[in-house]
């Protein structure tokens, strides 16, 4: 059994009620509303999200009426994101499965993911505790940034790791920040426990970001994406980033940058060359380092706590590094 699979087991009386938390939040008067929703309910993912909340929680205290709902609070706005993101980047596959836009269209996927987020406000104002409201508000106005960052990037050809690292942050590691800060706040922490656990958390997110850009260097099925998608849609990720940087050929390594600066697209075998390119430099093999260097922090900062949760903390970080999918 896979950490997180013992951890879901563990919390399986909370992970039910926060299932029927969600349906019953995002139930409506709308037939359709509810048809696409009931569909997209259906295939839930690891919602590694709201298992962080209650791992926070548990580690304050305990799983209460205010961490379930702060925790499907984050977990819906967390699906908002990415049935908006489907439409930006008109995706028709997550993870196996059709895109609200692909089955039905982006109006329909732009209304549903706005719905999504109303929820996900309105579960918020529920807590009736101000600092988890605002902790959702501020996510939502950080993963719009991170996405904004990554199209400015993207088109100014911002080629170094600082502006990599600020993407990330904002658009994958405020999510988890966020649910530690939501379960710690249900718990009545706030505290300089609080900074160490967010600390934490934004290892978790940077880890699990950088593992998601490792995938694009390979072939999986598992994945659901195709090799070199990022690249497709002018993402260059922390690999090549650094293969454009430590690589020993100066020539070679102008000429790749050349290539990411041009105004044309991409072509297949460019995005082969530049994936070959980055593996035969050391850029996943410096990607994993880093990822390692961060677990190794991550456990310090657990270390602080004495608490049997700061195990199951430190195994669900170590899933998100060693998955391969």
């Amino acid at each position: 059994m896979s950490a997180i699979e013992d951890i879901r087991q563990s919390l399986e009386p909370e992970f039910e009620r926060l299932d029927a938390l969600i349906s019953k939040s995002l139930d409506s008067s709308n037939t359709l509303m509810n048809q696409v929703i009931g569909n997209y309910l259906s295939h839930k993912g690891k919602q590694l999200r709201p298992m962080l909340v209650m791992l926070t929680a548990e580690l304050f205290g305990g799983v209460n009426d205010n961490t379930l709902t702060a925790a499907a609070s984050v977990e819906i706005l967390h699906n908002a994101s990415l049935i908006h993101d489907d439409v930006v980047d008109d995706s028709d596959c997550r993870h196996g499965h059709k895109t609200i836009n692909a089955v039905w269209d982006n109006h329909v996927a732009v209304l549903v993911g706005d719905f999504f987020v109303s929820n996900a406000l309105q579960l918020a104002t529920v807590t009736g505790d101000l600092r988890v409201i605002r902790a959702i508000a501020d996510l939502g106005k950080l993963l719009s940034l991170g996405e904004m960052d990554q199209i400015y990037n993207a088109r100014f050809h911002e080629l170094d790791e600082e502006a990599y690292f600020k993407v990330i942050s904002h658009k994958t590691a405020s999510l988890f920040v966020t649910c530690v800060s939501m379960g710690a706040y249900c718990r009545g922490v706030d505290d300089e426990r609080l900074d160490a656990i967010r600390r934490f958390a934004e290892l978790f997110g940077r880890c699990f970001q950088i593992k998601d850009d490792i995938f694009d260097y390979f072939d999986s099925k598992a994945i659901g994406k195709p090799t070199g998608n990022d690249l497709r849609e002018g993402k260059v990720t922390l690999p090549l980033l650094h293969a454009l940087t430590s690589a020993p050929d100066e020539e070679r390594r102008r000429e790749m940058a050349a290539m990411l600066r041009s105004e044309s697209s991409l072509t297949d075998a460019q995005i082969r060359e530049l994936i070959l390119f980055a593996r035969e430099n050391g850029g996943v093999d410096y990607a994993y380092s880093l990822m390692e260097r961060m677990r190794d922090e991550a456990a310090v900062i657990l270390d602080r706590f004495d608490s049997p949760v700061t195990s199951r903390l430190l195994a669900l970080l170590d899933f998100v590094i060693a998955r391969e999918k």
